[in-house]
């Protein structure tokens, strides 16, 4: 569904990567991995359209992704951003229904089917009980929340998360994460980005590691996620540990 091949990434004249190969297909989750700085975001954002490739090009569904419109790729891809600014004190469930605008008009009221949609993924994320209250009157982690509930309510094919977990309790990591398998479950392509290789052996079946703007490793889960890998791509010591309330190996910093 998502390609790009020899990709180069930046703003302008500041080259952040180059030489990248990513694919995305439905029904299976990409997890990216990479220290700060290295080039994740950047990636995403060129992936999605909001910003030009500075070399090579990205396909969607075989097509140019320049020239798909604004609504053909929001109704394609759902985006979850890793930090959005509260400015309006819009309700949660106005905010929600803000991703089914890609199938109507921006000024047109929401049907109800589209408030039956919303309503659904209220609940799917257990906030319905939020829906009334103001966006900005929230915590971080049910903004978090709500903005993937905003994302699914476009009925996107693929969906692109950067960073989904980083502002939400443990009880809301391990749900988001289950949602993330649930999706590609049901036959979406789903893109996150991550700080915590045990998060991505937990949901990818493939990962990509990226560095300095560079792919040091790409594949499946297994085969890419490794000791001696991770502490080439954080450039520290890295502990493999047995977690026998997971039944599996998990990864820390020593």
């Amino acid at each position: 569904m998502l390609a790009a091949r020899d990709l180069g990434i930046g703003y302008g004249r500041r080259v952040v990567g180059a030489g990248l190969d990513v694919s995305l297909h439905k029904g299976e989750v990409l997890a990216l991995l990479g220290p700060n700085g290295g080039g994740k975001t950047t990636l995403l954002k060129t992936l999605l359209g909001l910003l030009p490739p500075l070399a090579g090009r990205v396909e969607l569904a075989g097509r140019p992704l320049e020239t798909l419109s604004d609504r053909e790729r929001a109704r394609a891809i759902g985006y979850v951003p890793q930090t959005h600014g509260a400015t309006f004190a819009f309700t949660v469930e106005t905010l929600v229904l803000m991703g089914r605008t890609v199938h109507g008009s921006l000024f047109s009221p929401p049907s109800a089917h589209d408030r039956d949609v919303a309503h659904r993924m209220l609940e799917r994320f257990g906030i319905a009980s939020l829906a009334d209250r103001p966006y900005t009157m929230i915590s971080g982690g049910e903004r978090q929340l709500a903005l993937l509930a905003r994302a699914l309510a476009q009925e996107p094919d693929l969906v692109v998360l950067d960073e989904p977990t980083a502002s939400l309790d443990f009880g809301n990591q391990g749900k988001v994460l289950r949602e993330v398998r649930a999706l590609a479950d049901s036959g979406h392509g789903v893109l996150f980005t991550t700080h915590d290789p045990n998060h991505a052996r937990r949901a990818a079946d493939r990962a990509l590691l990226l560095r300095g703007g560079r792919s040091l490793a790409e594949g499946p889960v297994e085969n890419v996620l490794t000791r001696d890998a991770l502490a080439e791509l954080y450039a520290t010591p890295i502990r493999r540990l047995y977690d026998s309330t997971v039944n599996q190996e998990v990864f820390v910093p020593e």
